[in-house]
């Protein structure tokens, strides 16, 4: 049976590049989530340089495995883009407050979101109903 992101007008081809999108972000984001909740070495130092106390890691981290579980699943995958992008956003401005690099740290985050979103365009109709890109 078909998912009710999919109304028959996605073709195989742009499914599974939206697919494929979306794991790279996915699996970052997953990387991510895990080594919060693990609290490794490089996770303490980033929190502290960032100035936020470690012990909210695993929050985060949980925080990231929910939105990340909500993009999955086919019909909460828009609700999923919407979380994650505001989680991602709240990233671009600490880096920004803390005044790191602004191609590799503050938009970091803003090209995960491009993956994200751009994944949900090309394998869901409801998304690109909502943007529509013309083309000649």
């Amino acid at each position: 049976m078909e998912s009710g992101s999919r109304t028959g007008s996605t073709s195989p081809a742009r499914m599974w590049a939206g697919r494929i999108v979306s794991a790279l972000a996915i699996v970052f984001l997953l990387f991510d989530a895990v080594i919060h909740l693990m609290k490794i070495g490089p996770v303490v130092d980033a929190f502290t340089q960032l100035g936020y106390p470690v012990s909210v890691s695993v929050g985060l981290g949980v925080l990231m495995l929910v939105c990340l579980t909500l993009y999955l699943i086919p019909s909460t995958s828009p609700i999923g883009a919407i979380l994650l992008t505001g989680y991602l956003g709240g990233a671009v401005a600490t880096n920004l407050r803390v005044g790191n690099p602004l191609m590799s740290h503050v938009l970091f985050p803003v090209y995960l979101g491009v993956l994200i979103w751009g994944g949900l365009f090309l394998r869901d109709d409801r998304v690109r109903s909502l943007i529509p890109i013309q083309s000649e």
